[in-house]
């Protein structure tokens, strides 16, 4: 098997961000996957978010599992930290990860089939626990490296490529994802980079579990008519909630609009997500309302898109096990070991 690399040499009149990083900086090996993948476009909008928030590659971790959604890592920040988990394990591996370092920014990429079948229970317990992490579902509704078989996300009564009928209901993961606690919950579409960039900018600001369904039509078995994840299909029944904009807190942020058309949320890093309602009463913050609005839109066909859901106060996991300050990886054995006396409190204290 052939690998092609990019070339290091860059155009000199790309633009840098301003760590002196150009796009090009946060891509990585040349795809494999087949031309006008909806994967790759979920790649170039992570790419171009990092870029946008002035992210050191280094300071990244890209997890994944198996199928053509867990490939992606490899075709973009090449510079980061990288694992490969087995099939539907890389919440757990994160998880690990994320509880020796938490200073790394960590990206988990995932599936439909990885994340909605042999992943479902490692998927719930990543949301529920708080894990802060930006979770990622490049969701196309088919196995495509088995030939187009329904995933568990298939939706009743589409049809695969050869005429046959889903007579299953679908996993909803961003239903579960609101249900099992994430703090933030979104969903776009990968032919959609003006909404999915600044989703997946204000997912990675995000202090917890913050969760991005992307419907990525599969080319090659899941769009044609009949399919209800197929460019046309998405772009005839999407139903935004809002639309968005990240505003990073280094510049200065003026803002002139019409009282009661915009939603402020501070992020744990001082950043500000700004979202521009189309409908007013749309409120983000309202878990129980974003459950409805999504299966009221669903019973009718439409595809909700945009944020559904985001705690202004969230909490990750460290903050509920009460983890020191100091990334567990650089303690010492007298820190990570304390002792007989201390292991005999502890005890003590259980009984």
């Amino acid at each position: 098997m052939t690998y092609i690399t990019k070339p290091r040499l860059h155009h000199p009149l790309l633009q840098p961000n301003a760590l002196g990083f150009t796009r090009r900086d946060y891509e990585g090996k040349v795809s494999t996957l087949c031309a006008g993948c909806g994967h790759d476009s979920i790649s170039a909008a992570i790419i171009q978010a990092c870029f946008d928030l002035d992210l050191p590659p280094h300071r990244l971790a890209k997890l994944s599992g198996i199928g053509c959604s867990s490939k992606t890592p490899d075709y973009f920040l090449g510079g980061a930290h990288g694992f490969n988990s087995v099939h539907g394990r890389m919440p757990s591996v994160l998880t690990g990860a994320n509880l020796a370092n938490r200073e790394l920014i960590y990206l988990g990429v995932s599936g439909d089939g990885d994340s909605a079948s042999i992943g479902l229970g490692q998927f719930a317990h990543a949301m529920r626990r708080g894990v802060n992490m930006t979770y990622i579902v490049e969701n196309n509704g088919v196995y495509g490296l088995t030939k187009g078989q329904f995933s568990a996300t298939s939706d009743k009564g589409s049809k695969s490529k050869k005429g046959v009928v889903n007579h299953d209901q679908p996993i909803e993961l961003v239903g579960l994802a609101l249900q099992l606690g994430a703090s933030f919950v979104a969903r776009g579409f990968s032919g959609d980079k003006a909404q999915l960039v600044p989703l997946i900018k204000a997912a990675i600001g995000h202090k917890g579990a913050a969760f991005i369904d992307v419907i990525s039509p599969c080319v090659q078995f899941n769009n044609h008519p009949g399919s209800t994840k197929s460019f046309d299909y998405v772009r005839e029944h999407n139903a935004a909630v809002n639309r968005l904009d990240v505003i990073a807190p280094r510049k200065e942020i003026v803002v002139d609009y019409e009282p009661g058309s915009v939603e402020r949320v501070a992020q744990h890093d001082g950043s500000v997500l700004t979202l521009r309602k189309l409908a007013a009463d749309y409120d983000p913050t309202d878990r129980a309302a974003a459950i409805t609005h999504l299966q009221a839109h669903q019973a009718i066909g439409e595809i909700v898109t945009g944020l559904l859901y985001v705690d202004p106060a969230a909490r990750d996991l460290h903050d509920y096990l009460g983890t020191v300050e100091t990334p567990l990886n650089r303690l010492g054995d007298a820190e990570l070991t304390p002792g007989a006396r201390a292991l005999a409190a502890i005890n003590q204290s259980l009984r």
